[in-house]
């Protein structure tokens, strides 16, 4: 299998690792827009070769889109565009790996090769970007969303499955729509709660120059994602936009109740609402 991955950073470099130790690529050529982060995924031998946009596509079986979402976007039709014209074509696939997915369904959604395209969403990752960031083994054990598959030729879902099933993925099943809804609950507030607990901690620090030597394992896990990329995170939260806000408007009530009940010293009011948050046991343990 020829495997071209669009985008070289975390999820794309870390794909091609495990890739190709487990067999299922024999060849690996990738696109990387940045001149310093493509040189550094050669030489640390990511990919096989990296190339441009028209000879990945061209001649690849899968190409995989781990690009930011906004770029996908803008990618995608241009991607079936390039399957429309090749006599080979109708047999290659085109997968993204975006944390957003009603704008990229909707973006193709009458184009003819639209079968051709398999919505996924590996939920893995860490806070670190760019091919230095690529590790083996990022992906075992963790859920994968594919979306829309019945938009999809079973030939495409049966490889991108087996894709993951290489990449050691939980395989779940869902429209687009529900997609963004779950993933602005578990991930995207995730990520805005840890930005904006990142700016309050660096306006304090500004008066008070020790508060990161007291930081300890609890403030750095909490914060950790705020060290997450922002060409990524951007256009994520503008896509989602309506989920988010929606997420955001219930915890910012959160916040209003915990702020109500520790102004009043109501320990009452503020053990009750430690007490509904530790039901979050059942589902993370």
């Amino acid at each position: 299998m020829k495997v071209g991955i669009i985008g070289l950073g975390l999820i794309g470099g870390s794909m091609a690792i495990d890739l190709r130790r487990k067999g299922f690529a024999s060849e690996i050529t990738g696109v990387e827009a940045d001149t310093v982060n493509a040189a550094a995924a050669e030489k640390i031998g990511l990919v096989d070769r990296v190339t441009g946009f028209d000879e990945c596509v061209d001649g690849s079986d899968i190409v995989v889109l781990a690009v930011p979402v906004g770029a996908a976007v803008q990618m995608l039709p241009k991607v079936l565009d390039r399957f429309a014209a090749s006599e080979d074509g109708k047999d290659k696939i085109v997968m993204d790996v975006c944390s957003t997915k009603e704008q990229l369904a909707a973006n193709v959604k009458y184009h003819p090769m639209r079968k051709n395209y398999v919505a996924s969403h590996p939920m893995a990752g860490t806070e670190y970007s760019g091919p230095w960031a690529a590790m083996p083994g990022l992906f075992d054990g963790h859920a994968c969303i594919i979306c829309d598959r019945e938009e999809s030729s079973p030939k495409a879902v049966r490889t991108v499955e087996k894709l993951y099933e290489t990449l050691n993925m939980r395989l779940t099943y869902m429209n687009s729509s529900s997609h963004d809804v779950h993933t602005a609950y578990v991930s995207h507030i995730s990520h805005v709660t840890s930005f904006a607990l990142a700016l309050t901690v660096l306006d304090k620090e500004k008066d008070e120059k020790h508060i990161f030597d007291l930081a300890s394992g609890g403030f750095s896990s909490t914060v950790r994602l705020a060290k997450s990329s922002p060409d990524m995170w951007t256009p994520i939260l503008t896509q989602n936009r309506d989920n988010v806000l929606r997420v955001m408007d219930t915890y910012i009530d959160k916040m209003k109740a915990f702020r109500e009940a520790i102004a009043d010293c109501d320990e009452d009011a503020i053990r009750e609402l430690i007490e509904e948050a530790n039901r979050i046991r059942r589902i993370i343990r």
